[in-house]
């Protein structure tokens, strides 16, 4: 590998690491060479995901039980991993959650729970690992996931649409802010993936009308993120801050 996307000797925090783009991040973290700490609700999840890290890679690896939504969670479990690891100086500010409903009929529970999780837990992650980084003088990078539906919008996701949305604004806040601190902060917008929160509906007739907008007519491959992740995670993408990375198969410039 390129010494320049080397993570070597870095300790990388992983939020919703216990499926989907989550695990392929803490994967491709691990095989670049970085420790890993892998964050979720539920650290059962987790357990299989630590492994075969080590197995494959040979990385050191701790799990941590984290609640995104819950500042003291977060906290707590950014400590937890930094005395095992060390202090993080790569996140990856993946965790989230989607719940379809039509915009006049959607419940508050399920709004308040979209943008606690999608958009404030973003933040409560982000201050707590920054944190650490400007009272260890630790230079270090912080990628946000974000979405296409934060630029592009679909029916029945108005709260996931307007979280993203403040996710990569967000990022280029935050990037402002922290530069002078050595704290770079960009954001991933993944086009359709095939994840758990999505699998059902790629098993649905409305996917073929789906990919048909999409110019490269397919989902992408959890693998494809690789690239734009260890960009923005190593020092090959180190005069970048306050990046938004689509990674959509042309999907947001398709002709309206």
């Amino acid at each position: 590998m390129n010494h320049r996307f080397s993570l070597e000797g870095k300790t990388a925090l992983v939020t919703g690491a216990g499926s989907g783009l989550g695990q392929q991040f803490a994967m491709t973290l691990a095989e670049a060479g970085a420790d890993v700490i892998l964050a979720a609700r539920r650290v059962d999840k987790l357990e299989e995901t630590a492994a075969d890290i080590e197995k494959q890679f040979k990385r050191r690896t701790v799990t941590v039980a984290m609640d995104v939504t819950d500042r003291s969670s977060v906290i707590d479990g950014v400590a937890a991993g930094e005395q095992a690891l060390g202090v993080a100086s790569i996140v990856i500010n993946n965790a989230g959650i989607s719940r379809e409903a039509f915009a006049l009929t959607v419940e508050q529970e399920d709004y308040n729970a979209v943008i606690d999780t999608n958009l404030n837990g973003v933040f409560w992650v982000a201050q707590a690992t920054a944190r650490r980084m400007v009272e260890t003088q630790t230079k270090g990078s912080i990628v946000n996931i974000a979405s296409i539906l934060g630029r592009r919008v679909q029916m029945m996701l108005t709260a996931y649409s307007a979280a993203k949305a403040g996710v990569i604004r967000m990022t280029e806040s935050l990037a402002l802010e922290w530069v002078r601190h050595g704290i770079r902060v960009n954001a991933i917008a993944p086009g359709f993936f095939v994840t758990d929160i999505n699998r059902e509906f790629f098993e649905t007739a409305h996917a073929e009308t789906l990919l048909k907008r999409i110019p490269m007519r397919r989902p992408g491959e959890r693998a494809e993120l690789d690239g734009a992740l260890l960009l923005l995670a190593s020092d090959a993408g180190s005069f970048m801050t306050g990046s938004t990375i689509s990674v959509d198969g042309g999907h947001t410039v398709n002709p309206l």
